[in-house]
């Protein structure tokens, strides 16, 4: 088994398909149980998170089959949010957390995420560990040391107390109108509480999951439809979580959308100002826009940029001892609160500011001018390789040129999903245009 098995963020793909099945999902929870068995220890712990997918029941199943058999009880959390699952691995002193959710992608996608004890998600190497294990025999537990599989009825308030800590004490969300889009994901019931028992007025959407409509014309992925909700109902702000909750977007009184990297740069300036950014030092990676990095130049606070993927970001964090940082795609991570990015809590520090400022949500959510940047998805089949065409290097080596000194150029294979992500900046946008279609039309002619 390669350790290609393991994408960007965990395992994943289309329910019901390699490697996404219950066989496969048995045999990942047998590993990862196995490997993270402590010897001399008389409990063996493991929590269990999911979103509202369908095939959720069936993985949850199988992943417990798996961890049992290996001697680790499991605690079921049913369906909380992925930062959810960082924050009670860790208080609830399991040695293994797990998310099963396709976070942003559609329902017929699934995935499995993995969270060490500390509640940080699993480094390479040991994925790489785990993924070697399920090619060879994986020692079972003795009869008498099968685990039990239990659920946990208050997991989610416990998700819900914890969260509201992180909003600042001595401020309220009286007076506020928040349209909450859940994307009718894992965040469906957690989310509109908090927010209400902070005293905002809430109008929710996207909270009527069915197993198959998460992120369906709805979430941070589809911010349309709490733009327009915003409007009608003459909200004073909007929030959009993807399916698992761990990304943000914001949308001001008009329904425009601030992205991650306007809304980590308004935390930047922020926690800056309050002596609280440690390193001053924002954390994102290369996907984030040139007019942010020149907008925190100018206030002397440094970018540090890593590969696409918010667990890359969070090494780096960890390494530098950093405390923000985040991606353009809305996950904001913030290590003084969450092991993860946490679109919840990323959410209640925006409307912290609205309510220490008294400011309209429209006058923090443009905090930069961008630099035109154009991104655009080619899909292929699994086995090809695009990339490795000699006429698509060709091409973008072409452009490389033409755009140099101008902007730049990002090509890179998604790690979630079988697509080729051709991403430019340029200030002229007449170049930019032809630079990401001349490279569109080669990968689409090399697949």
């Amino acid at each position: 088994m390669s350790a290609k098995l393991f994408g960007t963020d965990g395992v994943r793909g289309r329910a019901n398909q390699y490697p996404m099945t219950a066989e496969m999902a048995l045999k990942l929870g047998a590993a990862a149980g196995r490997y993270f068995r402590r010897s001399g220890m008389a409990a063996h712990r493991v929590v269990i998170g999911k979103d509202t997918r369908l095939s959720g029941y069936m993985l949850e199943n199988a992943l417990t089959a798996g961890l049992t058999s290996t001697g680790m009880n499991v605690l079921l959390l049913g369906p909380v949010p992925t930062p959810a699952v960082g924050f009670l691995t860790r208080s609830m002193r399991a040695d293994l957390g797990v998310m099963i959710s396709a976070s942003h992608n559609p329902a017929d996608d699934n995935g499995i995420k993995f969270f060490g004890p500390d509640g940080f998600k699993l480094s390479d190497a040991a994925e790489a560990e785990i993924a070697a294990m399920i090619a060879g025999d994986i020692e079972l537990a003795d009869a008498a040391d099968i685990g039990r599989a239990k659920r946990i009825d208050d997991a989610m308030g416990r998700y819900v107390e914890y969260a509201k800590t992180t909003f600042p004490q001595g401020l309220r969300l009286d007076g506020l109108k928040v349209v909450i889009d859940c994307a009718n994901g894992a965040a469906y019931k957690a989310a509109p509480l908090v927010l209400w028992e902070l005293g905002a007025e809430v109008i929710s959407v996207g909270v009527g999951p069915n197993g198959r409509n998460i992120n369906d014309r709805c979430g941070s992925t589809y911010t349309q439809t709490a733009a327009e909700a915003v409007v009608a109902h003459g909200a004073h702000v909007g929030i959009s979580l993807d399916g698992d909750a761990d990304r943000v977007m914001i949308l001001d009184e008009t329904g425009t959308v601030a992205d991650g990297d306007q809304i980590m740069a308004l935390m930047a300036s922020s926690w800056a100002a309050e002596g609280r950014l440690r390193g001053q030092t924002l954390v994102a990676t290369v996907m984030s826009n040139l007019g942010l990095e020149r907008h925190l130049r100018g206030q002397n606070i440094a970018l540090l940029r890593t590969a696409v993927g918010d667990r890359y970001v969070v090494e780096a964090m960890r390494k530098g001892g950093f405390n923000l940082g985040g991606e353009q795609s809305g996950h904001i991570v913030m290590t003084d609160y969450a092991t993860t990015g946490d679109g919840l809590i990323a959410g209640l520090q925006f409307l912290a500011e609205i309510a220490r400022t008294g400011a309209a949500a429209s006058s923090l959510v443009r905090q930069f001018d961008t630099v035109p940047q154009m991104l655009k998805n080619v899909r292929f089949a699994l086995g090809k390789k695009p990339l490795e065409a000699d006429a698509v290097r060709a091409v973008i080596a072409a452009n490389e040129a033409r755009i140099e000194g101008k902007g730049r150029i990002l090509i890179r294979k998604s790690g979630t999903e079988p697509l080729i992500r051709v991403m430019a900046e340029c200030e002229d946008a007449g170049l930019l245009a032809e630079v990401v279609g001349d490279i569109v039309a080669a990968v689409e002619a090399a697949v």
